[in-house]
């Protein structure tokens, strides 16, 4: 995989005392996947009947939350036939209450980075890859999601940008969408309840979004 940083340049002027821009020039050579296409799954009744049509499974998994939703997908990606059930509805439990991210961990990077723990690293990428896996096989629940970042000291600015630009670089193929800064005056249109005072700009990356009450 080539680098996705070429050529970065970075010019910031100052206006009016207050305001802050921020040109940043650069080359991205890794592709980006597209947004999944949307599918929609099986009924209730669907699934039911195939439940009842259906007389011997090899593995019956016992809770439908993360754990178990996702025991039944390894079971039948690796050929075997699996049968989940769930006393409520799918992830009304303990899945319920997280944080609907689907992310690879961008204090992870950080700390990989900063203490060139291996580790880490190669926990970010699997996050990363299963990311991808995830909003391919769950359209319907799942979704890119942007996460703006504002910013109060001009330092930041380059030093968070950088670090977004390796967390998009880990991802590679799997980036969802190239991460970029935002003015200040730009950072307010989206959210005008930010602090003004000493705001520099922001920076917007994607991670994904889970939506464990889509029917």
């Amino acid at each position: 995989m080539v680098a996705v940083l070429v050529y970065v340049k970075i010019h910031i002027k100052l206006e009016l005392g207050s305001e802050w821009e921020v040109n940043l020039a650069f080359v991205e050579a890794a592709d980006c996947v597209s947004e999944p296409v949307n599918r929609e799954p099986p009924s209730r009744e669907a699934q039911i009947l195939t439940l009842k049509n259906t007389s011997e499974f090899d593995v019956l998994v016992i809770g439908g939350g993360a754990t178990g939703s996702g025991c039944a997908l390894d079971a039948v990606t690796r050929g075997l036939k699996a049968a989940l059930v769930e006393r409520d509805d799918f992830s009304s439990g303990t899945s319920s209450r997280s944080t609907k991210l689907i992310h690879g961990g961008v204090r992870y990077l950080q700390k990989a980075i900063m203490k060139l723990d291996i580790e880490q690293y190669r926990m970010v990428k699997e996050a990363l890859h299963e990311r991808a896996n995830l909003l391919e096989i769950a359209p319907h629940l799942s979704a890119p999601l942007p996460i703006m970042l504002p910013i109060y000291k001009w330092w930041q600015l380059p030093y968070y940008w950088v670090g977004i630009k390796l967390y998009d670089l880990v991802a590679g193929s799997n980036c969802l969408k190239s991460s970029y800064v935002l003015s200040k005056s730009r950072a307010l249109e989206h959210f005008p309840m930010l602090q003004k005072d000493k705001l520099v700009g922001a920076i917007v990356y994607y991670d994904g979004d889970f939506d464990i009450y889509t029917s």
